[in-house]
């Protein structure tokens, strides 16, 4: 093993892909967001190339706006289920939302993935911006941001609590004596709070890997300090290594004040490639995935992030429109950073919709340039990590594996072999020890 920072990926399992239009192209399957052998291939084939884990992500509501991809598409819980049998290495990961389920139906779901991966869990804990959500739940109100975020951290609370309810050696199964289990290793949560009250204990025990890694998202000041507190690893975006590195040092500040040890919160920021043998290859790539979206759908994708504002009332080739606070309940770090690059560089609403839909970014260029500046950012302190969002999954992603990856072990900062077959263990992260046995063993020395 090389001594050197090794890089670690993720990659999202989107369907056809990062971009809204994926589906058009010819190299994936025109059903990809529900074609269960697309989902095994991509994964399987990720597992083979050593990729530390899949991220399947999810929302709650839908309109006739949306995305191809949201229109359609498998439970996160689910699929991920039916990955862990075709699987044994590659970590699991799904989103679900903390504003609209149950603690104890949350903790026993992710509990059983946990089981039945043997030990490759990971949930991303989201507090689900759209407000239309709470349309399709019997729950009032959509909560606003900051009250969401506390709803959230009281939720993780309990989650956790649950997740300890049995020590790891509680199940004896002698059947000579007939035990089956010892109680006293059966602890009761008895949770009473602002939000819930949960008694428990949860109905199925740890796993080898103790408990699911705790993945996020923070992004606003909010976001950051949640994520600094709870999260394990957390998903980011970054349009530059400058912008990268401020997010990474600030929330590991944060971290560290609370307690944490920083090495234990890992930072991936998002990675869409687009590469190619000579930048020539390359941008004949970006110019086909510009040509998959029409300026139309182009509007109604970036109308998403501000709670599905119908922005084709305005001209397209003037500066982008003053809409004031729209949608800033929903991805309030996203909108605010979008009418900021807009402000800044003078963009029309067409230039910002195209940007939106279909982002050069940082990784663009041949395999070797975009192998550096992965190094470059590892190296400089801007990632621990990157999550891969192909804009196609499916030719983006096999060039991304068959040219970049080999480039990266070559040079020592990669490798395909699993360290681990837990989640925790291929990402660095230790055991996470029961909080009752911890107490337990305090109390003996």
């Amino acid at each position: 093993m090389s001594n050197k920072k090794q890089i670690k990926f993720g990659v999202m399992l989107h369907g056809a892909g990062g971009h809204m239009n994926a589906w058009k192209d010819p190299s994936v399957p025109v059903d990809a967001s529900v074609n269960l052998q697309h989902y095994v291939s991509i994964t399987q084939q990720a597992e083979k190339a050593g990729i530390s884990f899949v991220f399947v992500a999810d929302g709650l509501f839908i309109n006739e706006k949306s995305i191809p991809h949201f229109l359609n598409r498998f439970e996160p819980i689910t699929i991920l289920s039916a990955l862990a049998t075709v699987t044994s290495k590659i970590g699991l990961v799904g989103t679900l939302s903390t504003s609209y389920s149950e603690p104890f139906t949350v903790a026993r779901q992710f509990a059983s993935l946990d089981k039945i991966s043997g030990g490759r869990a990971g949930w991303n804990v989201v507090t689900s911006p759209l407000e239309g959500s709470a349309t399709n739940f019997n729950k009032g109100q959509h909560p606003n941001h900051s009250l969401r975020y506390e709803i959230a951290d009281e939720y993780l609370q309990i989650v956790k609590g649950l997740w300890d309810s049995w020590e790891d050696d509680a199940f004896v199964r002698n059947r000579e004596t007939g035990q089956f289990f010892d109680r006293t290793k059966l602890h009761t949560l008895n949770h009473n709070g602002q939000f819930f009250s949960v008694a428990g204990p949860l109905n199925i025990d740890r796993s080898r890997q103790g408990q699911p890694v705790i993945f996020q998202a923070g992004a606003s000041d909010t976001g950051k300090n949640f994520a600094a507190k709870v999260a394990e690893a957390i998903f980011t975006h970054a349009g530059s290594l400058e912008q990268a590195q401020a997010y990474y040092n600030d929330v590991k500040q944060r971290a560290e004040k609370k307690g944490r040890n920083k090495d234990e919160v890992l930072i991936f920021p998002a990675l869409s490639p687009i590469t190619g043998a000579t930048i020539e290859e390359a941008e004949e790539k970006y110019t086909a995935i510009q040509n998959l979206v029409t300026i139309e759908e182009a509007l109604n994708y970036l109308g998403r992030y501000f709670d599905h504002f119908d922005f084709s009332q305005y001209p397209l080739d003037e500066p982008f429109p003053d809409i004031g606070d729209v949608g800033k309940n929903s991805f309030q770090s996203t909108t605010d950073s979008i009418k900021r690059r807009a402000r800044e560089n003078n963009l029309t609403l067409r230039e910002v919709a195209m940007i939106e839909t279909t982002r050069k970014g940082a990784f663009f260029g041949t395999y070797e340039q975009v192998a550096d500046q992965l190094i470059t950012w590892v190296e400089e302190g801007g990632a621990d990590g990157f999550i891969l969002s192909p804009h196609v999954l499916g030719s983006d992603f096999t060039d991304f594996v068959e040219h970049v990856i080999p480039i990266l072990e070559e040079r020592g900062y990669y490798s395909r072999n699993y360290e681990s077959d837990t989640l925790r263990g291929n990402l660095g992260l230790p055991f996470k020890e029961n909080q009752y046995t911890k107490k337990n063993e305090k109390v003996i020395h």
